[in-house]
């Protein structure tokens, strides 16, 4: 899709917020409102998150346009919070009879989805706002991260947490050297919170007549549809979710990841508790390695989750909360308080040091901003989301070659500059998902 926007557009220069919060540049990003205009939404996914993001769209601006597989998600956003908007089911016909109407999308959508209404929006010079994880595959997080720099517009994942200025205020502390040489890195969560590592559903008679389950399908593989996939638990299938991992990470794994500029791992291994190839396991443990950077050495981070955890010893010997992270140092540890780093402390129990860091003016505030020419929002897809989301699904890698019940599992060596796994051809296709006929990028 190639159509331009014809409404007034002015085109500002912008940057990163000059404070150091990771490496890397800015973007020119062309502004798509007048600081004095509103932005015009639409709005595709309107249930679950889309309700809230939704909702911000509203608040921030003029929702127009909302779209839904699910009919009774699209009425119920319709007729109690957006009476005059219009409504469809396959974001692709909202593009193409409303596109030269909006200046902006949130995209709420499951997984599998991300990319195609995404890139879409990007190229008719759209804003885009997206749910983390913001792909499915390691490869969409890397083309989503280019066309978002090539078309210059105003991008935002859905981490919301990247906003706090308490985690914003721990990254700087680590950056800061009070820890010391950093040691190790360790995070968890109490996610999955759906079931993952058994077989499918039995399919429905029958397909509920609010949802469009074509639609659902979308790039993914067909398959019939069963009660657990829609609204909520496709989160644990390989083909339209990215498990506990790409659930959560992008929260609790966003700390460490700002504080440590945690891109390109040179090796990914994974143990877990088995799957079929379909649903993802019920638990895993992953272990990520980093090369070294100017300002650290290499360091392992590890990732559990479904109720693993980290040795207390590295806790003071203490019972671990449900989730958090820590980062250890030679000095003293940082941990950071649940997913999205609502507080921190130093296992020393000394009061950190002063540090400077940008307060955020809100998360989507951030991302209306940089639509009206604004500097970048931090977690913007060429700098910050994309290389975050990457680093992430790397683990599904090795959680599908890793080691379970029944395998003997493998280390990934990876390629950053190529996304190939240079001992694993197995994983080409989680690297780069094939997609339905009919549905390109």
């Amino acid at each position: 899709m190639s159509r331009k926007s014809t409404r007034r557009s002015f085109l500002q220069e912008t940057a990163v917020i000059g404070v150091g919060l990771w490496a890397g540049g800015g973007i020119a990003a062309k502004a798509s409102a007048a600081a004095n205009e509103r932005v015009r939404f639409a709005c595709i996914g309107v249930g679950g998150k889309g309700d809230s993001d939704s909702a911000d769209g509203g608040k921030h601006g003029d929702v127009v346009a909302i779209c839904d597989i699910d009919d009774a998600k699209l009425e119920n956003a319709g007729s109690k919070k957006f009476p005059t908007a219009q409504r469809f089911n396959d974001y692709r016909k909202l593009f193409d009879e409303v596109g030269k109407n909006i200046d902006a999308v949130t995209v709420s959508t499951p997984d599998h989805h991300h990319v195609f209404a995404s890139v879409m929006a990007m190229k008719l010079g759209k804003a885009c706002f997206c749910q983390k994880p913001l792909t499915h595959s390691v490869s969409e997080a890397r083309l989503m991260a280019h066309i978002a720099r090539e078309m210059k517009v105003a991008t935002q994942m859905g981490n919301q947490g990247t906003s706090n200025d308490t985690l914003r205020q721990a990254s700087a502390v680590v950056r800061s050297g009070h820890l010391g040489t950093i040691k190790e890195v360790h995070v968890w969560t109490d996610r999955p919170i759906w079931p993952q590592g058994g077989p499918r559903p039995k399919p429905a008679d029958s397909v509920p007549e609010n949802v469009h389950w074509e639609l659902f399908i979308g790039p993914a593989p067909f398959r019939e549809y069963a009660p657990g996939y829609h609204p909520f638990a496709w989160r644990g299938w390989w083909d339209f979710g990215t498990g506990a991992l790409g659930d959560m990470a992008c929260h609790t794994f966003n700390m460490p990841f700002m504080a440590l500029d945690l891109k390109n791992p040179t090796s990914i291994e994974a143990e877990h508790g088995g799957h079929n190839k379909d649903s993802y396991p019920p638990w895993s443990i992953i272990k990520f390695m980093f090369p070294a950077t100017g300002s650290r050495p290499a360091i392992p981070v590890t990732w559990y989750d479904g109720g693993e955890k980290p040795a207390r010893e590295l806790f003071g010997g203490k019972d671990l909360p449900k989730k958090g992270a820590l980062i250890v140092g030679e000095k003293d540890t940082l941990y950071g308080h649940g997913d999205y780093c609502e507080a921190f402390s130093l296992l020393s129990g000394s009061e950190p040091p002063k540090v400077d860091f940008v307060k955020s003016p809100g998360h989507f505030q951030e991302f209306i901003d940089a639509i009206k020419g604004g500097p970048a929002a931090v977690s913007n897809f060429p700098d910050y989301s994309g290389p975050l989301t990457e680093t992430i699904l790397l683990g599904n890698l090795a959680v599908w070659a890793g080691k379970g019940p029944d395998t003997p599992g493998k280390k990934i060596e990876w390629d950053a500059a190529n996304l190939r796994a240079t001992n694993a051809p197995e994983v080409d296709v989680i690297i780069k998902r094939p997609y339905r006929e009919g549905w390109t990028l």
